[in-house]
C-alpha cells in the first residue's frame, strides 16, 4: 500500500486510545505527503477543540453526588473523543484548512533564482551620478568628490520658511549659541549640549517661567530659587514626578536680566556643585544626559532620553555646521 493510501485510511483517528495510527501519521507527515498533511491538520484542529472543551468544563461549577475523580476521568476521555469526531468532519472549524496550507508551503520545491528577483529593479533604473565638485573647506585639497560620498549637509535640510516650527527652532539655536560658547569655556561641556538642554526645559523657548506681570525670567534651565539664592524670583507652575506620579506644582524659579546671565549662572552651578563634578568636560551626549539625570537635576524619569534626542536633532546639528 502506498503512503498516500495509508494516510487516507487514517485521516481521522477513530479512538483517542489508538496510538499506533498517530505514530504512523507522524512518520508520513515528515515525508511531506499531501494526504498526510490533511490528516495532521485535522489532528491539530481536534487538539484545539479538546482545549476548548477542557476550558468549558473548568468554568462549569461542579457539585453533586456524581462529581468524583473517576467521573472527571471518563468526562475527559469523552471530551477527547468528541474533539476527534468534530475535527474529522468535512467542515470542522476551518482551522484544519489553514494548517494544511501552511504545511504544504513548507514542502514546496525551491524556485529557480538564476533569473532576476521579483523585487529587483533593472540596472537602468539606477543611473550612475556624475562626479561633481563640492565646495572646499579651509585646508581641503581640490578634487572631485563622488556624489554618493558623505554630504556636507543632511539630505533633508531643515526648512527655513518663516513661521515653520523648524525655522523657530533654528532661530532659538542661533540666538543662544554665543552665550553657550562662553559657558563652554567655563565648564568644558560642548555648547550644543547646553543649548539642547535649554530647548528641552523651555520647549524651544516657548515656556520660560514668567513673572505675574508678564516679565520674562530668562531662566532657560528651570533652575529653582533655593534658600541660597539672593536674586529676583518668579513663581510658575511646573510638573514634578514624585513616587512615579506626575504632579502639578507651583515653584519659585531664579530670574535673570538676560539669557547670557542665565548661561553664566548655569555654568557656575555645574562647575561649583559637587553633584555635577562628573559632567565637567563631558563630550558624549549619553554621558552628559544620563549624568544630569543621575545627579538629580530633574525628576522626569525620561529626562536623559529626551535630552539625547534633542542633541541629535536636525536644527541643532545644522546650526553647529554653520
Amino acid at each position: 500500500m502506498s503512503p498516500s493510501t495509508e494516510a487516507l485510511n487514517i485521516s481521522a483517528t477513530t479512538s483517542v486510545l489508538d496510538v499506533g495510527s498517530l505514530t504512523e501519521l507522524k512518520r508520513q507527515a515528515k515525508a511531506g505527503d499531501p494526504a498526510a498533511n490533511k490528516a495532521v491538520a485535522k489532528q491539530f484542529e481536534a487538539l484545539f477543540l479538546q482545549m476548548v472543551l477542557k476550558s468549558m468544563r473548568a468554568a462549569t461549577p461542579r457539585e453533586g453526588l456524581f462529581d468524583s475523580q473517576q467521573s472527571r476521568m471518563f468526562e475527559s476521555l469523552l471530551d477527547q473523543q468528541l474533539s476527534q469526531t468534530l475535527g474529522s468532519g468535512n467542515r470542522g472549524t476551518g482551522l484544519a484548512a489553514l494548517i494544511e496550507a501552511q504545511l504544504g508551503r513548507q514542502h514546496q520545491e525551491p524556485q529557480d533564482i538564476n533569473g532576476p528577483l521579483p523585487l529587483q529593479r533593472a540596472p537602468s533604473e539606477f543611473p550612475l551620478q556624475r562626479e561633481r565638485a563640492l565646495p572646499l573647506r579651509q585646508g581641503q585639497a581640490p578634487g572631485a568628490i563622488p556624489a554618493q560620498g558623505i554630504p556636507l549637509r543632511p539630505s533633508n535640510p531643515v526648512s527655513r520658511e518663516p513661521g515653520s516650527a523648524a525655522a523657530g527652532q533654528r532661530a532659538f539655536v542661533d540666538r543662544l549659541l554665543p552665550a553657550a560658547v562662553a559657558a563652554e569655556q567655563a565648564t568644558g561641556i560642548p555648547a550644543h549640549f547646553m543649548v539642547a538642554q535649554a530647548a528641552l526645559e523651555t520647549g524651544w523657548g516657548k515656556s520660560e517661567p514668567t513673572a505675574a506681570d508678564g516679565r520674562p525670567s530668562f531662566n532657560l534651565f528651570g533652575i529653582k530659587a533655593g534658600a541660597s539664592w539672593l536674586g529676583p524670583v518668579v513663581e510658575a507652575k511646573t510638573t514634578e514626578v514624585i513616587g512615579g506620579l506626575a504632579q502639578a506644582r507651583t515653584e519659585r524659579f531664579r530670574a535673570y536680566s538676560s539669557h547670557e546671565e542665565a548661561f553664566r549662572d548655569y555654568a557656575n552651578l555645574l562647575a561649583g556643585n559637587p553633584r555635577y563634578a562628573a559632567l565637567r568636560g563631558a563630550q558624549e551626549p549619553a554621558h552628559f544626559a544620563r549624568g544630569l539625570q543621575a545627579a538629580g537635576y530633574a525628576t522626569d524619569p525620561h529626562y536623559a532620553a529626551k535630552l539625547e534626542r534633542i542633541i541629535g536633532s536636525a536644527p541643532l546639528r545644522q546650526a553647529m555646521l554653520g
